[in-house]
């Protein structure tokens, strides 16, 4: 595995950890997953396991789509739902050390 294909797996990791932090909150994570609840129908949920997920089932079904800015593309990671299904994502921000900076919804 390469340096950058490290830190990619580190970032995912620390992104995904501080997006399930954020799962409760009233944040962008807390209004990604309300607005995918009730937007997408039960068929959709039931191809990834359950008619009705919890938060967290949809927080765990997160994929990372991409990474983007800076010189090696790392400065940001946007996560969404498999299938192509919204245009929506969570995006991490990550600050000069690699450490979360930030959490937001985007289109």
């Amino acid at each position: 595995m390469s340096k950058q294909q490290d830190e990619i797996a580190k970032r995912t990791k620390a992104a995904k950890a501080a997006i399930q932090n954020a799962i409760d909150d009233e944040s962008s994570v807390g209004l990604f997953v309300s607005h995918h609840l009730s937007e997408l129908e039960a068929a959709y949920w039931m191809k990834h396991g359950t008619p009705k997920p919890t938060r967290q089932q949809v927080i765990d079904l997160l994929v990372l789509r991409s990474h983007w800015g800076g010189d090696a593309e790392l400065d940001h990671f946007d996560f969404t739902l498999p299938d192509d299904v919204t245009d929506y994502v969570i995006s991490v921000r990550f600050d000069d050390t690699g450490e979360v900076e930030g959490l937001e919804m985007e289109s």
